[in-house]
């Protein structure tokens, strides 16, 4: 089945981006035919109301922090019959970071899809759906980069990216790890991802302050006995961010402990080093067909 980009509804979903009415002027100027959701509470009841406002059986999903590159609303999509259901996450590249996978990136859903899901607030408790949708297997992550994600509008936006992140990236299929499992366990590629949360960013404008929300979201995940599924909670995020000032006391600390407990290879790079990473990470994409997911990409790789 060929689907053009264009002919899809797409949806812009937004709650408390410090940038999001910029970012929303520019979509409408990228996307004229762009429609708006806005201060939904709940991923799982977001992602519904989103679903609701497309026309189109199949929609675009673009978070409220996120620029998609105006080449993609040209492509066309050939959806094989076995994925006519599925959702596509293509990835973005981290304006902090530089790192490049479906974190923000833009999306394409089925309101059926959507309908039938039950995932973060409205979980029925299996670990895969409790603060994640990607463990659904008609869920692809797609290898493409098609837009830059701004996850640092301001020190609170950047630090509960970070943080959010830093417990996101230590899961295991969608449960917290014990110490041992999580030395052997950890997906490899999040393993990678975490280390340059906590390590990258000092260039970029409030890029400190998700590595401080990074550090801190993963000693309090895996040092702690907190209760991680308010990962989930915005509600609770706030709660946690208004101890923001023992988060920066304490950041080296937690670095040091996350060496040599969970035995993280994190360092601190200051903002021309974080530069340094960016520039030559980014020159390790390649771009392929727009269908082509993540894991035939890494399985070309492994023949190789």
């Amino acid at each position: 089945m060929l689907v053009d980009v264009a002919d899809l509804d797409c949806i812009y979903l937004s709650y408390d981006e410090p940038k999001k009415e910029e970012y929303w002027a520019k979509i409408q100027n990228i996307v004229p035919w762009a429609k708006r959701v806005d201060g939904v509470k709940g991923s799982d009841a977001a992602h519904k109301a989103a679903a609701n406002a497309s026309d189109t059986e199949r929609f675009i999903l673009i978070d409220g922090d996120n620029i998609p590159y105006t080449e993609f609303f040209d492509l066309q999509l050939d959806i094989k019959q076995e994925y006519e259901n599925c959702v596509f996450r293509w990835k973005a590249q981290n304006t902090i970071n530089g790192l490049m996978y479906g974190n923000g990136g833009v999306s394409s859903w089925t309101r059926d899809f959507v309908k039938n899901m039950k995932t973060h607030e409205a979980t029925d408790g299996t670990d895969e759906t409790v603060v994640e949708f990607c463990f659904d297997p008609n869920y692809l992550s797609m290898h493409n980069v098609y837009s830059t994600t701004y996850p640092n509008g301001s020190e609170k936006h950047a630090w509960r990216a970070g943080f959010r992140e830093g417990v996101k990236m230590c899961l295991i299929n969608g449960r917290k790890p014990s110490l041992s499992e999580f030395h052997y366990e950890v997906h490899a590629k999040n393993y990678d991802k975490l280390c340059v949360w906590h390590s990258v960013g000092q260039d970029a404008e409030f890029g400190f302050d998700a590595m401080v929300g990074a550090r801190y979201g993963t000693y309090k995940l895996m040092m702690t006995e907190w209760d991680w599924h308010e990962v989930r909670d915005f509600d609770a995020l706030d709660k946690i961010w208004e101890q923001h000032d023992y988060f920066y006391d304490n950041f080296v600390e937690w670095g040091a402990i996350l060496r040599r407990k969970l035995l993280l290879p994190i360092v601190d790079y200051n903002a021309e080093q974080s530069k340094f990473f960016k520039h030559y990470y980014s020159q390790t994409y390649t771009p392929h067909h727009p269908m082509t997911t993540e894991i035939e990409v890494i399985r070309q790789d492994e023949k190789w």
